[in-house]
C-alpha cells in the first residue's frame, strides 16, 4: 500500500461534479470525478470516474456501490463560519438601531447574562446550531458567554449535532453598564483552559487579564479569538484605555495573545502597520459584512487585507449580522467589494470565485483548521455538501438554454440559472 493510500477500509464511494478551492486557484470543478471516503471520514483518494474499476480493484470497493451524483447536483466543502455569537441568536434581525458600543450595553449584556439559566442556554444554542448547519454550516467559530457551563454545553450540543465548532468562554473583567456580567480575572484565568481562549476585546479586559489570557493560550498552544478595530469609537477608546501601546493590534500582541491560532473579528480599521503585525504573526481576520454595515462600523476593505497577505475568512456575526448564513456573507462581502469600487472606480472588485475560496478553505486557514478540512485532498475529512439545483421547490429556478448562451466560471461550462427572490 503507497503512502498515499488509507490503512482504514472505504465506506463509501462518491461519482459527479466536486465544486472547491485550491491553494492556487480560487475554483476548482472536478467534472465525473471519484471520491473515497474511509471508514474514518477521511478522503481516501480522488480520480476519474472514468478510472472506476481500476481504482475499484486497487481500493476493494464495488463499483456497482458508488453513489452516483444526478447531473445537476454537485459537491462542495462545507463552509466555515469564523466568528458567530451563538449567544446574540434569540434576538438576531432585531435591535440594530444603535452603534456598536452603545448596542452591547443596551441589548447584548443584558441578554448574555441569561446564560447562567442553562434551560434557555440549551433552547437557543440547539436552535443556532440547527440553523447554521442546515444553512451549510459546518464548521462555526462560536462566542459563547461568561458562563462556563453554559459554554460546555454549546460544545456539547454541536458536538452531538455533528457539527465542527471551536467555542469560547467569553472573560471580560470591565463592565460598568452591567456590572453583573463580568469576572474578576482570577475567576476567568481559573475557568479558562479551553480549546478558544476568548477575552471579549480590549474594552472589556485590563491589562492584568489579557496577560493571564495570553499565558494561558502560550502554555497550552490554544486557539485564541477577539474583536479589533470594529468602530473608529472603538479605536478611539481602546487608545484611552491603553495609552502606553503603540495601537490596538499592540495591546493584543504584546500580551501574547496575537498567534497563528488567533482569529480577529472585523478589522475594518487597521493600519497598514497592524496588517503587518498580522502577517508577521500568522493570525488572521474574520471579515463580518453584515454586521459592519447594519451597525455601521466600516467596510473592510478585504483586497487590501489579502494584498498584505493576511489570513482572512468570512463570519456572519451573529447578532450585530442578521443573518446566520454564509451565504449571506457571501453576498455582502461582494456586496461591500461592490461599494468600495463606487468610491473609487480603479479599486479591484473581489470576484465571486474568491469570494467562494474565503467562505471555504479560507475559513479553515483562519481558524487553523486547514489541514482538517476546507477543500477536497486526501487525508483531509470528508466534509462536504451536496447541493442539488433542481430540487423540488428549492430556491434555485434552472434555466434550460439549450444550445443558448454559455456562461463559463472558471473556465468550465455550467448550467446558467436564476435565483428566485
Amino acid at each position: 500500500m503507497s503512502s498515499n493510500e488509507s490503512a482504514a477500509g472505504i465506506a463509501h464511494v462518491y461519482r459527479g461534479t466536486f465544486v472547491h478551492a485550491t491553494y492556487h486557484t480560487a475554483v476548482e470543478i472536478l467534472e465525473d470525478g471519484l471520491l473515497g471516503v474511509d471508514t474514518e471520514g477521511k478522503i481516501a483518494f480522488i480520480g476519474s470516474g472514468k478510472e472506476v474499476d481500476r481504482l475499484s480493484q486497487k481500493w476493494g470497493f464495488e463499483a456497482f456501490a458508488v453513489t452516483q451524483l444526478g447531473q445537476h447536483e454537485f459537491f462542495m466543502p462545507g463552509m466555515v463560519d469564523t466568528h458567530i455569537h451563538a449567544s446574540q441568536y434569540s434576538y438576531a434581525g432585531t435591535a440594530l438601531d444603535m452603534p456598536l458600543l452603545q448596542w452591547l450595553n443596551m441589548y447584548t449584556f443584558p441578554v448574555e447574562a441569561c446564560y447562567k439559566d442553562l434551560e434557555f442556554a440549551r433552547n437557543v444554542y440547539t436552535h443556532v446550531v440547527k440553523r447554521t448547519l442546515r444553512n451549510g454550516t459546518t464548521t462555526a467559530c462560536y462566542f459563547a458567554t461568561i458562563h462556563t457551563d453554559a459554554s460546555l454545553l454549546l460544545g456539547q450540543i454541536a458536538n452531538d449535532f455533528g457539527q465542527r465548532a471551536l467555542v469560547g468562554k467569553v472573560c471580560m473583567d470591565t463592565n460598568n453598564f452591567i456590572p453583573h456580567y463580568k469576572e474578576t480575572p482570577e475567576e476567568s484565568e481559573g475557568e479558562t483552559n479551553r480549546p478558544v481562549v476568548t477575552p471579549r476585546f480590549a474594552p472589556s479586559c485590563s491589562a492584568t487579564l489579557l496577560g493571564h489570557l495570553g499565558e494561558i493560550a502560550q502554555n497550552n498552544d490554544l486557539h485564541i479569538q477577539s474583536h479589533i478595530s470594529e468602530t473608529k469609537e472603538e479605536v478611539s477608546l481602546v487608545k484611552e484605555l491603553f495609552p502606553d501601546y503603540d495601537s490596538y493590534t499592540d495591546v493584543y500582541h504584546r500580551h501574547n495573545l496575537l498567534t497563528d491560532k488567533t482569529v480577529m473579528a472585523h478589522g475594518c480599521h487597521l493600519t497598514d502597520g497592524e496588517l503587518k503585525l498580522f502577517r508577521e504573526t500568522g493570525a488572521s481576520i474574520a471579515h463580518c459584512p453584515n454586521s459592519n454595515i447594519s451597525l455601521c462600523s466600516g467596510m473592510l476593505d478585504v483586497r487590501r487585507v489579502l494584498n498584505h497577505k493576511v489570513k482572512l475568512g468570512l463570519g456572519t456575526d451573529v447578532a450585530g449580522g442578521y443573518s446566520p448564513s454564509m451565504l449571506d456573507a457571501v453576498r455582502r462581502t461582494l456586496d461591500t467589494s461592490k461599494a468600495l469600487t463606487i468610491q473609487d472606480t480603479q479599486y479591484h472588485t473581489l470576484t465571486f470565485e474568491e469570494v467562494f475560496r474565503l467562505a471555504t478553505l479560507g475559513g479553515s486557514q483562519a481558524l487553523s483548521l486547514d489541514e482538517n478540512t476546507g477543500n477536497f485532498e486526501v487525508g483531509k475529512d470528508f466534509d462536504a455538501l451536496r447541493v442539488n439545483t433542481d430540487a423540488a421547490g428549492g430556491p434555485i429556478d434552472l434555466i434550460n438554454h439549450g444550445e443558448g448562451p454559455k456562461v463559463y466560471v472558471a473556465g468550465k461550462r455550467v448550467v446558467p440559472f436564476v435565483e428566485r427572490p
